[in-house]
């Protein structure tokens, strides 16, 4: 599909490159077998994480320990490509990379990003990140996970997560728990007794993703699992940041492969003894598709030149994610109605990037928080309450 406000020329040799080398390996070992893995509600993860290593995109925007320390147009490139495959594939990436290597690159001590970051780059480990509680998710300030030292030094952490990508699968969770200090953040490795963590099934979105609950109960922690350099909120938000940056990249990929689903679909698709292409209101729907396309990629590469450049806030992070998501989300649905019946099928790619989107939409902030981000940013008031 031509891109018309040429927007990718705007990229680097190198974001390039990794753009080329990402849908590659996308279309050759994740689009053949995902609507499989949506159908049987599966995803390979010990399989593809050695392949993403060698890919280079876990953790690919941190320096040092074996990862890429790419720029972050480069890591939304990235994301864009993956997402194009499926909002899972590109959720497992964010998680292993944003949301758990991160706060040990950011926060952690030297012995902690030892241990951990070479093989969770390599993809020889896979992490989670344990903040969502089953009645505390938009507040997380409320968090009932709590952690207290004994006499011994050593912490204990009892409590529940719930939502988690990767839970079950993890050898590592980064977990974030109330102390008399203030929220703290944990790694915990998941062979640590007292720790479990059942998938949660019967779900009708991200199916190709792991997706469970942490329990931990009594689960004894020496004093060097606590990650030193951050206390209070401001650690675990700032991941969501990070994370969130990869999703409003990730859903311009969803939403051009349901574009270019519905054109290609358009073009040969019969009725009325022509192409329905050729009708007026399916140009409609595709001309619009298209335009909310390119204002979602322009949006993303001008919050990643800002990333790049050091300037970003989290407000304009929110900025992004309520944008690109529903632009995604509203692609999506005028793409499902242009190929009719066969819409619903995993045929087509665009029931799975439609149901996958209902929980990007909800996920590291609904659009009613980020809605709120951004009416606190006009008017000064905060009204979460």
């Amino acid at each position: 599909m031509d891109d018309l406000l040429r927007i990718d020329d705007a990229l680097s040799e190198e974001q390039r490159l990794i753009r080329d080398t990402v849908k590659e390996f996308v279309s050759d070992r994740v689009l053949p077998h995902v609507g499989d893995w949506f159908e049987d509600a599966s995803f390979p993860a010990r399989e593809l994480a050695p392949a993403l290593g060698e890919l280079g995109v876990l953790g690919m925007h941190l320096e040092g320990y074996g990862c890429a320390g790419l720029d972050a147009v480069a890591y939304g490139v990235a994301c864009r490509e993956l997402e194009a495959g499926d909002s899972g594939l590109r959720s497992f990436v964010s998680v292993q990379g944003s949301l758990a290597m991160f706060p040990i690159w950011k926060y952690g001590s030297a012995e902690q990003k030892e241990e951990w970051l070479p093989r969770m780059a390599s993809g020889e480990a896979i992490g989670c990140f344990g903040l969502t509680e089953p009645d505390h998710g938009s507040d997380p300030a409320g968090m009932r996970t709590h952690a207290k030292q004994d006499p011994s030094g050593d912490w204990i952490l009892n409590g529940a997560k719930m939502w988690i990508t990767n839970g079950s699968i993890a050898d590592v969770a980064v977990v974030w728990a109330q102390t008399e200090e203030g929220i703290r953040g944990f790694v915990v490795p998941t062979d640590t007794p007292g720790f479990s963590a059942p998938e949660i099934h019967k779900k009708m979105s991200l199916r190709a993703s792991v997706t469970s609950s942490l329990y931990f109960d009594d689960v004894r922690l020496p004093a060097a699992a606590v990650l030193p350099g951050v206390r209070g909120l401001k650690g675990p938000l700032s991941c969501l940041s990070e994370a969130r940056f990869g999703i409003l990249w990730g859903v311009v990929g969803a939403a051009r492969a349901c574009l270019e689903s519905a054109v290609d679909y358009s073009r040969s698709r019969v009725q009325f003894d022509r192409p329905i292409g050729g009708f007026q209101l399916t140009q409609e729907k595709l001309a619009w598709m298209y335009v909310g396309l390119g204002q979602s990629q322009l949006t993303a590469l001008h919050l990643g030149r800002l990333k790049d450049a050091g300037s970003i806030t989290p407000r304009q992070i929110s900025f992004g994610k309520l944008a690109n998501v529903r632009a995604a989300l509203d692609i999506a649905r005028q793409a499902r109605t242009v190929l009719g019946g066969n819409g619903i099928t995993l045929e087509y790619p665009v029931i799975r990037h439609m149901n996958n989107l209902e929980s990007v939409l909800t996920y590291e902030g609904t659009q009613e928080i980020h809605t709120l981000v951004l009416g606190e940013a006009l008017t000064g008031i905060p009204a979460y309450r």
